[in-house]
């Protein structure tokens, strides 16, 4: 395995604990079980985001910008749904 390789999976295997603890805090019956599994995911959710920070520095996880006309037309449609 390589490098990208290795990133790529921590980086999901990340996104799966970040799912597990986003149910987790939904879900706890007590308050104290409810910030643990917070504490958790908050963890989680910045060492998700320093991965996918490193990869895209790298070039391996690209992105593109999006042109503002597209945003407010996604906008725009979720508006009149709302409404609707």
């Amino acid at each position: 395995m390589n490098d990208r390789d290795l990133m790529e999976n921590m980086l999901m295997l990340e996104k799966g604990a970040c799912d597990l603890f986003m149910h987790g805090t939904i879900e706890s019956s007590s308050t104290d079980v409810h910030q643990t599994f917070n504490t958790s995911l908050n963890a989680s959710l910045r060492l998700q985001d320093e991965i996918y920070s490193k990869m895209q520095a790298k070039g391996w996880y690209p992105t593109e910008q999006v042109q503002q006309c597209k945003i407010n037309e996604v906008k725009q449609k979720f508006t009149q749904s709302a409404q609707a």
